[in-house]
């Protein structure tokens, strides 16, 4: 599994970034949160997703330099991802935003820097900083959290680099067709935030049945699912065995039936923030 567990994909601009990472949205600063970035990596994920809103950088980066140092593994191994808040949207203020970042996480670089959410009329300057952070190799990739396709386009228009990412809220009741195809044409790389729809999909019977088919747990169908669609996921838990059983994934496949089945959920359901009305 370990090995699997750290297959990438390679971005646009040549970067490879796991298929599969942790996710660390609402977990407090302190001991759980450390202990859950070692777990993680001890069983063999490499990639930890982070962002400033969620106030728990340093105990990420904690877990990060402990796990190194425990696993006699070089700071190259890992690829970690954090996001700019919108209060910090803006060319200066986002540069000093990734500085706080950095110092915050304890480390030189990140693998990955988003824009969290599509503040109108702040994004592009914020973008304009991240492309000066990526030309001055201060990050290895830059990309976009939450951006609809019309948002993307307004981007690209005066954008000297290509978003690698965007990561946005998907899962079988949200599956974004048009979304996906339209950042499979320009390759950037689809990225799921709360692929278990924080837990509400636990009672499906269609995901009830096919877990019982393939003798998996219905988050594994749904992590599943997400893999064969070429969407990179990044699962959020603490638990050492929802750790271990999140990064289970590469012992079955879903046949193109099943697949089908879990595509008809779609509801364009949201959990999350409407990316085209938010107020923060």
């Amino acid at each position: 599994m370990n090995i699997q567990a750290q297959d990438t994909v390679t971005l646009n601009n040549g970067v490879k970034m796991p298929w599969l990472g942790l996710g660390v949205f609402k977990v407090e600063e302190g001991a759980e949160l450390v202990q859950a970035v070692k777990s993680a990596i001890n069983h063999g994920y490499r990639s930890i997703d982070t962002a400033a809103i969620y106030e728990n950088e340093k105990s990420v980066g904690q877990g990060i330099r402990e796990a190194l140092l425990e696993n006699h593994m070089n700071r190259e191994d890992l690829f970690v991802t954090s996001k700019v808040w919108n209060a910090d949207l803006g060319y200066e203020s986002t540069l000093a935003a990734y500085e706080t970042s950095l110092n915050k996480l304890g480390l030189d670089y990140l693998d990955l820097y988003l824009i969290h959410w599509p503040v109108q009329g702040k994004y592009k300057e914020a973008w304009r900083a991240l492309e000066t952070l990526y030309k001055a190799g201060r990050v290895k990739a830059i990309g976009v959290s939450n951006f609809q396709i019309h948002h993307l386009e307004d981007l690209m228009k005066d954008a000297e680099i290509k978003p690698v990412v965007n990561q946005v809220e998907f899962h079988p009741r949200l599956t974004q067709q048009p979304l996906r195809d339209f950042c499979k044409e320009q390759n950037i790389q689809f990225e799921a935030w709360s692929p278990l729809m924080q837990g509400q999909l636990l009672d499906n019977p269609v995901l009830q049945e096919l877990a019982a088919k393939y003798g998996k747990s219905i988050a594994q169908v749904i992590l599943r699912w997400d893999l064969q669609h070429g969407v990179i996921t990044i699962p959020k838990s603490t638990k050492e065995s929802r750790i271990i059983e999140n990064a289970a994934l590469f012992d079955f496949e879903l046949t193109k039936e099943d697949m089908t089945q879990i595509d008809q959920l779609n509801q364009n359901l949201r959990v999350g923030p409407d990316p085209d009305n938010f107020d923060f």
